[in-house]
Formats: C-alpha cells, sequence, structure tokens
C-alpha cells in the first residue's frame, strides 16, 4: 500500500513539475496576458465539464435513480460499506445499456453517484457486485473524479497552447524569426501534451489499483470475489459487443468504468488462452501465471486501467 502511495504521488509530482517548469518558460518568452487569459479559459471550461458532466453521462449511459425501495438489497450493501469506509452514501444509479460495468461519478451540482448497469446485476453474482461496489466506493473515498479532473486540465493546457501557437506561425503577421519561435514552442508544446497525457493515464492506473485494495480491505474475501467479478465482466462484454455490435460511444467516458470495454476482447484471448473460464473458485488461478508480452506492455501504456493480468496478480497478492 506504501508503495502505491508512494507512486500515485510521484507521478503527481512529476505531472504537476513538468507543467509547472514549461509553463513558467513559456510565461517568460511569450508574455503573461496571452498565456493566462488562455489558460483561464481552458481551466473554467475543464471546471464546467466536471459540473455538467453527470447529466451528460446520464444521457449518454440511459441512467437514472434507484430508490430504496427498488433495490433494498443493494442499499443495505451500499450503506454497510460506506459505513466503513467512512464515506457519505451516494445516489445508487441503474445505467440501462447491456455491457457489464459500474462507475462512480457526480459533481457539486449533483452530490456524488454509484451506477451499476442492468447487464452487471444478470452477469455477477451478489458477492461479485458487493465488491464491485467497493471498487466504486473507493473512488469516491480517494476523490478520483476530482484528482483526475485537475490533472486532465494540464495536459489539455499544453495542447491547446500548442496548436494556438502552430496556427500563428503558420498564419500569423509575424516576422520569420518569431514565427519560426512560434512553431518551436508549438511542436515543443504538443511534445510535453503527449508526455503528460502518458502519465496521465499511468495515474489512472495506478488509482484503479487503488480502489481494487479498498474493495479487498472493506469487502470480506474481497480480493476473490473482485478478481471473479472483473473475469466475468470481461467475458461477458466481449460476447455482448460480439452479438449485438454495441457501439463505441459506450467508451466515451470509459475512465469511469471498473473495467475498460475497450479491451475485452484482447483480455478475452488472454482467458482463452489461460483455459480459465471454468468455475468461480478457480476463476483466476492459472490465468494469473501467464506472461505478458511485449504487445500487453505496449498496449497498457495508452489504458486507463491496468492489464487484467496484472491487476488480478495484485489482488492475489492481497488474498494471500
Amino acid at each position: 500500500m506504501l508503495k502505491l502511495k508512494l507512486s500515485m504521488l510521484g507521478t503527481l509530482t512529476l505531472i504537476i513539475g513538468l507543467s509547472t517548469l514549461f509553463f513558467t518558460y513559456l510565461l517568460s518568452i511569450i508574455g503573461v496576458t496571452n498565456i493566462i487569459a488562455l489558460a483561464s479559459f481552458i481551466i473554467i471550461f475543464n471546471i464546467a465539464q466536471w459540473l455538467f458532466a453527470p447529466y451528460l453521462i446520464d444521457a449518454m449511459y440511459r441512467v437514472k435513480a434507484l430508490s430504496r425501495s427498488e433495490a433494498p438489497e443493494l442499499y443495505r450493501v451500499l450503506d454497510r460499506l460506506c459505513r466503513k469506509s467512512g464515506v457519505k452514501t451516494p445516489t445508487l444509479m441503474i445505467s440501462k445499456i447491456p455491457i457489464p460495468n459500474a462507475f462512480a461519478y457526480g459533481s457539486p451540482l449533483t452530490g456524488t453517484r454509484i451506477a451499476v448497469t442492468s447487464e452487471l446485476l444478470n452477469v455477477l453474482e451478489p458477492e461479485e457486485v458487493e465488491a464491485v461496489i467497493g471498487h466504486e466506493i473507493g473512488h469516491l473515498k480517494h476523490r478520483d473524479v476530482q484528482v483526475m479532473m485537475f490533472i486532465s486540465i494540464l495536459p489539455a493546457l499544453f495542447y491547446y497552447i500548442g496548436y494556438s501557437m502552430l496556427w500563428s506561425a503558420q498564419f500569423g503577421r509575424r516576422d520569420r524569426e518569431n514565427g519560426g519561435l512560434a512553431a518551436l514552442i508549438g511542436l515543443l508544446s504538443i511534445a510535453l501534451y503527449w508526455i503528460l497525457t502518458l502519465f496521465t493515464l499511468h495515474l489512472s492506473r495506478l488509482r484503479e489499483y487503488y480502489a481494487d485494495r479498498h474493495s479487498a480491505s472493506v469487502v470480506e474475501d474481497g480480493a476473490r470475489k473482485l478478481s471473479e467479478g472483473l473475469v466475468k465482466i470481461v467475458h461477458s462484454t466481449e460476447r455482448v459487443k460480439r452479438v449485438h455490435r454495441v457501439s463505441n460511444s459506450f467508451s466515451s467516458f470509459k475512465a469511469l468504468f471498473i473495467a475498460d470495454p475497450d479491451s475485452s476482447g484482447r483480455d478475452l484471448e488472454d482467458i482463452s488462452r489461460a483455459d480459465l473460464y471454468r468455475g468461480d473458485r478457480s476463476l483466476v488461478e492459472r490465468y494469473i501465471k501467464r506472461k505478458i508480452t511485449v504487445m500487453d506492455r505496449i498496449a497498457e501504456l495508452f489504458s486507463t486501467h491496468p492489464n487484467l493480468i496484472k491487476r488480478l496478480r495484485a489482488l492475489q497478492e492481497l488474498q494471500q
């Protein structure tokens, strides 16, 4: 746990440090007014997006609130895990999309929410649903929505600075020397955007591990239950995508999900090669022994979620 916390802190420090260093450099050579105006616009835009995103998520994923009379057992589980976690009970939501998943979200305008899809309740056993809810409570407890919103501002800032400088260099009325400097700054900003994006994705993966650990700590035998639930989610997601040709629009906010729907095909191939999908108790035993390939590691660099094998291995260590 300490190693994970230090890794998250180190990644946060690196993202903020790189951003501050380059931003200070830009201020020194371009001038305060233009950069501050652009930065202010991006920050305001991202905060507005955070405030109103729950309404967009509700519309995209066909989410509605579940009352206590509609789901008394789910609320009993939610209340108990929230008490153990020391957080206020969020509103429980149901999402009418055909893939099994769950996500935590919210803003000061809507309050905190945990949504489960109707398919998740069909596919997973109650004990596995409990572990999934424990994971989502972990995200709320660690304020992951707020942290990732703040960190995502920094890559966006340099993305827009980069393209505005390149646009200015190409079409602005500048002499050749200033135009060349603007183009160079634009290219450096775009490069920094990609670097910061990779670090942001790394931080997102670390916070998934952290939420997994939280579930294991508040749910009895939570590591086993969550491991089994994750593999079932992957298996069912790929089956649904193949049969119903599910739209990629379900991936628009995939960073919120407990499992990445875009990687379900690759994960399912891993499960098939490991000959694992054969029973709840032994669901993960052989799968975690499979070797992680170079392509697996490259794919993970551009993913919001950890490689499934590594994630299950981390949960197995908690079990032991």
